[in-house]
């Protein structure tokens, strides 16, 4: 409860704000620009025109030209949002509007469909506490790096982007970090997308996929370890709600122990976590806060989501270790450190007060732990995948990549 509380008052610090992003994003866009009156609120051009007031934005475009995805080396390497029907089309990503007018001191909530943040958030080796510190939000700083800090692009050539950072952290034990990461994001073509998830769609289908290659490389003098701590790798996909998204989270139905946690903020209600054969459901509809994790030894490499009311079935792929250490990145420095989720999911809500950082609802992976020597490096990869079309051309690709029917899929 102390966990939920503390998270309580990051996000009430944000949704004065964001609150109001909805209603001031149609005034700032066309403020900047009369280019942005030619396309709707919600389209991929009306996102991609507010971005590129504020940075040279990257566009990955497939060989189609549809499929696009907006990548921003300003706002640290973020995939801010994407498309499968050119700038007239749908816009994936959920874009905070209202946070670019202004800095915050302890986290810049700018959205964007697939971010890189570096954990543990908490625990006794985090990053996000000077050491010695209570870990209580007037405290909580999330690193530069992967918040306000520029990214340097390394080379693009219309179809990937690299983009690279330096930067130095002090975790919460003391041990300072020199770290160097690296981002490679990818368009996918329609036969990277077959390739990957091993299966081809109808015709009418309309597809948009990239893939992120993350690195983090130990670039000091000193070995990452249990000792002194050792840092991981952190994608979260930021999407816009509906009120009939559903979270699809295949897991192992075979392994020992729990199969999530659910109550990272209070318990998630019964009517809106649903465990199928070998499936959780978890309703994204952006009105009620949860978040629920998966450990390694449960987690598979697959999970995603589909919007009913708008036939959007999306499909994230990563890297997992089932062996492997994770993180513990709860807000305590006295728990085992060494024992944390490798996936997560989150749906949004109002706060006590009323007030709402969203609406959004987010999927994450997360790498091991870097236990890395001097000039080692670790990389995770991390993929997003969105098709439009009729559900039933929907449904079988969620029955072959996520294990359910989209007729199942499905939380009243």
């Amino acid at each position: 409860m102390k966990h939920c509380l503390i998270v309580s008052g990051i996000l009430a610090l944000f949704c004065t704000a964001c609150s109001q992003s909805s209603k001031n994003a149609a005034k700032q866009v066309t403020t900047d620009s009369t280019e942005m009156t030619t396309y709707r609120p919600g389209s991929f051009g009306y996102d991609m025109t507010f971005l590129r007031k504020r940075d040279d934005i990257i566009v990955l475009k497939d060989e189609r030209g549809d499929g696009q995805v907006v990548v921003s080396p300003k706002y640290q390497a973020k995939v801010f949002t994407s498309t499968a029907d050119g700038e007239e089309g749908r816009s994936f990503g959920w874009i905070n509007y209202a946070a670019f007018d202004k800095k915050d001191a302890h986290m810049n909530a700018y959205g964007g469909e697939d971010r890189l943040w570096l954990g543990p958030e908490g625990g006794k080796f985090s990053l996000f506490f000077e050491p010695g510190n209570v870990m209580e939000f007037a405290n909580w700083h999330t690193p530069t790096a992967v918040d306000t800090e520029p990214w340097q692009v390394n080379s693009t050539d219309g179809k990937e982007v690299t983009l690279h950072k330096e930067t130095e952290i002090s975790n919460y034990a003391g041990t300072r970090l020199q770290i160097q990461l690296s981002r490679q994001i990818k368009v996918l073509e329609k036969s990277d997308i077959e390739q990957l998830l091993g299966l081809s769609w109808a015709e009418g289908v309309k597809t948009v996929g990239f893939q992120t290659t993350n690195k983090i490389l130990n670039r000091g003098d000193k070995a990452w370890d249990r000792q002194g701590g050792a840092p991981c790798l952190w994608s979260l996909d930021m999407f816009t709600p509906t009120p009939e998204t559903v979270i699809i989270i295949p897991f192992e139905k075979n392994a020992k122990g729990k199969v999530a946690t659910t109550d990272y903020f209070g318990e998630i209600a019964k009517n809106r976590l649903v465990t199928k054969e070998g499936v959780l459901l978890f309703k994204a509809d952006g009105k009620s806060r949860g978040k629920l994790g998966v450990p390694p030894q449960r987690v598979k490499p697959i999970a995603g989501s589909y919007a009913a009311d708008n036939k959007v079935l999306t499909i994230t792929y990563f890297d997992i270790h089932p062996n492997a250490t994770y993180l513990n990145q709860e807000w305590t420095p006295d728990k085992d450190p060494f024992t944390g989720d490798a996936m997560n999911a989150y749906n949004d809500g109002p706060l006590e007060d009323g007030s709402q950082m969203g609406p959004f609802y987010e999927i994450e992976s997360v790498s091991p732990a870097a236990f890395l020597k001097p000039k080692e490096e670790l990389i995770h990869r991390h993929s997003v995948f969105h098709f439009t079309g009729e559900e039933g051309d929907l449904d079988a690709i969620a029955q072959k990549v996520l294990g359910i029917s989209l007729k199942e899929a499905k939380i009243d």
